[in-house]
């Protein structure tokens, strides 16, 4: 969708003009200006002295009042009306007996009090004795009008302007105040960075379901020649990282039709009432620009299902998912506002949003197959410099289970990988130790680690690696390293062949006795062990578990499922619902998960003895070399030896500016924990 100016098009909530507010800064500037002009008015106008008649009396008979008709204004004695009172002023200007206390003026205006029901006669006499008489120049009004200019004016300006401003504020909070029930839905614009379907790779039947929500928007009579309708609302599930996001943004790059995006968290807010209120704005917007689409991100913020966790039925999220439904599938719904939603936990989501209706489609947007994640590698490759004869075929058989956002990384960390070391182009090995470093994590070769440990470690991964050799239902081994990666001290990391997407009971229990391989293989050869393989032990036990109560793959407990088993658990749904087994069946499932494992190391304890030279070699080349690919294991298996060994590993180098820290081993075993000595592959 093109538009000439977006920030005309962009929808701001509650219809403010955003930024700072420079007319009211204005505005409460000359009322400020204003005021002070009136309060200097008012104390210049003050400024004369006020005397009682004594006084002036006094300065009468000393001939200090100072009479200039030719001064403008003319210096004369003046009597000005007091307006509601029979007191009258008399004004006129006396000399000063200091002019340093008057500023250096050698006069000073002065006002008398005086009723002259009382005084006028004396007043009249006293003034005759020196010549002097009061003047008719001004009158009463002339006195009152000179006030009102000088005070008054001013102040009648500032409440003028006080109420523009004031007026301008409450407009602008009552804006602010009630923006809180309108939508924070933005309308997109593709003017930068448009994305289509031709940057979405890997996930081709999810192109293709809202490919045609994109031909419906524009051209609709296609479509209802033969009935149809138009899905009222698109529901993309996938795990985290798979392109929804994406996917979504490349709809609005295709659809030149408006495109509101919002996410769920932005309906909820800490007064009560406003989700449900910025529900009803989002579709009242969306009916003024029907067609148009509205993308709300992780849905499940507010449709989550009704009845579970804290709040009741006056839970806030919960008037704000009544408040969706009736608006996306009530009695005055309207057509042409199509909703796609966005979540990777469509288990919590309520069914009455789920249902046909409301969100008619749900697109499941997977983990990309072997030709998806090449795709996927092709788009982002686009973006930086591979040199000649790259083959990203390989990194996507490498990269099994790997997502979108994933495999964006790789291409990333692969070309700072290139920039670091001055090269001009991304080569296989720079994206090879960019797939280990985004799954696995970086090597830590500066790490201190004892000789015994070295050596502990070793003899660990060469347990894994020598029974992924030879076990029939493994899957092939990829390279075996005791270089610390990650929280690990070593890792022996094997690949699929091929994409999978179910596990026979052969494999599993195989898979069981390479995970035991570093335990016995500490056992055989030091005749004591470690805590380097707890995640072994947590890694089997799982594995053995699922294989009881999920998968039916016990002979003594049969095809049975025990235990209601959600890959999250739901607050209110998931927490303290009763096991559907008794205690004794809980004895038995753990009889047999415990034999199981037993099994497992039995197995690896006797192909470990039966191959005990194997092993020893093995672990004295990971002393030497510290990495080891699959082709190097099998030489040793076949001839007792490495017969192409690998270039010796060298240490890392560090800037010239920074003096290498050897940090204390046993700090490092602390922060250590409980992780494995060995990484579990994806």
């Amino acid at each position: 969708m093109q538009n000439e100016d977006p920030k005309k098009n962009e929808y701001r909530p509650g219809g403010g003009e955003g930024g700072f507010n420079w007319k009211g800064l204005i505005l409460l500037s000359v009322a400020m200006g204003l005021f002070g002009l009136a309060i200097w008015s008012k104390s210049f106008s003050d400024s004369s002295k006020k005397l009682n008649y004594s006084e002036f009396k006094e300065l009468v008979v000393g001939g200090r009042i100072h009479v200039d008709a030719a001064a403008q204004p003319p210096k004369l004695l003046r009597l000005v009306q007091h307006d509601g009172s029979s007191k009258q002023y008399v004004t006129g200007w006396y000399e000063v007996e200091k002019p340093e206390e008057n500023a250096g003026s050698k006069y000073r205006e002065f006002s008398v009090p005086v009723i002259l029901e009382y005084v006028g006669e004396d007043l009249k006499a006293t003034l005759a004795s020196k010549n002097l008489e009061i003047s008719d120049l001004p009158t009463d009004s002339d006195g009152l009008g000179m006030m009102m200019v000088s005070f008054y004016l001013p102040v009648f300006f500032l409440l003028i302007l006080l109420y523009f401003l004031f007026r301008h504020q409450i407009k602008a909070a009552g804006k602010g105040a009630m923006g809180f029930g309108k939508s924070k839905a933005k309308l997109m614009t593709m003017d930068k960075g448009k994305v289509t379907f031709k940057d979405v790779a890997g996930v081709e039947e999810a192109k293709e379901e809202v490919w045609e929500i994109v031909e419906y928007l524009r051209d609709p009579k296609k479509f209802q020649r033969l009935g149809g309708r138009i899905p009222k609302g698109v529901l993309m599930v996938g795990s985290p990282g798979t392109g929804k996001t994406l996917l979504a943004r490349a709809i609005a790059g295709e659809a030149d039709v408006p495109f509101f995006s919002i996410s769920g968290s932005d309906f909820v807010e800490m007064f009560v009432g406003v989700g449900a209120s910025r529900v009803r704005d989002m579709f009242e917007q969306g009916k003024k620009n029907a067609p148009c689409l509205i993308f709300i991100d992780e849905i499940d913020a507010v449709g989550r299902h009704r009845g579970h966790g804290l709040g009741g039925g006056h839970d806030e999220r919960e008037q704000t998912l009544n408040a969706l439904l009736v608006e996306m599938d009530g009695f005055d719904t309207q057509e042409g506002v199509i909703i796609i939603a966005a979540t990777n936990r469509p288990d919590v989501l309520d069914p009455a949003l789920l249902r046909p209706g409301r969100f008619d489609r749900e697109i499941t947007v997977s983990l990309p197959d072997v030709n998806g994640r090449e795709e996927i590698l092709k788009v982002h490759s686009k973006k930086v410099k591979l040199a000649e004869g790259v083959d990203l075929g390989v990194i996507a058989r490498g990269t099994p289970g790997y997502s979108g956002a994933e495999l964006a990384n790789v291409i990333n960390e692969a070309a700072l990988l290139a920039a670091r070391k001055g090269l001009k182009a991304i080569t296989l090995a720079e994206l090879e130790e960019a797939r280990d470093k985004v799954r696995w994590g970086k090597e830590r070769r500066s790490l201190a680690i004892s000789e015994k440990e070295k050596e502990n470690t070793a003899f660990h991964e060469a347990g894994h690696a020598i029974l992924l050799c030879l076990l029939e239902h493994t899957e092939p081994l990829h390279k075996v390293t005791i270089i610390p990666r990650g929280p690990s001290l070593g890792s022996t990391m094997w690949l699929p062949e091929e994409d999978k997407y179910t596990n026979r009971k052969n494999e599993l229990l195989d898979q069981i006795v390479v995970i035991m391989g570093g335990r016995v293989a500490e056992e055989v050869v030091f005749g004591d062990v470690t805590n380097g393989a707890s995640g072994d032990i947590k890694q089997a036990t799982a594995i053995a578990r699922k294989m009881v109560c999920e998968w039916g793959m016990s002979d003594d407990l049969g095809m049975i499922e025990y235990g209601e088993h959600q890959e999250h658990v739901f607050l209110g749904r998931g927490m303290g619902s009763p096991r559907n087994y008794s205690e004794a069946t809980a004895q038995r499932i753990d009889a047999e998960v415990k034999r199981l494992i037993d099994n497992a190391y039995a197995k690896a304890t006797e192909l470990i003895l039966s191959h005990r030279a194997n092993l020893d070699s093995i672990a004295k080349a990971l002393l030497v070399y510290e990495t080891l690919d699959a082709k190097h294991i099998h030489e040793i298996m076949e001839f007792g030896d490495i017969q192409n060994p690998p270039s010796k590993p060298t240490p890392p180098e560090l800037p010239t500016e920074a003096e290498p820290k050897k940090r204390p081993v046993e700090k490092e075993k602390e922060s250590e924990g409980d992780f494995p000595g060995e990484l579990a592959p994806a």
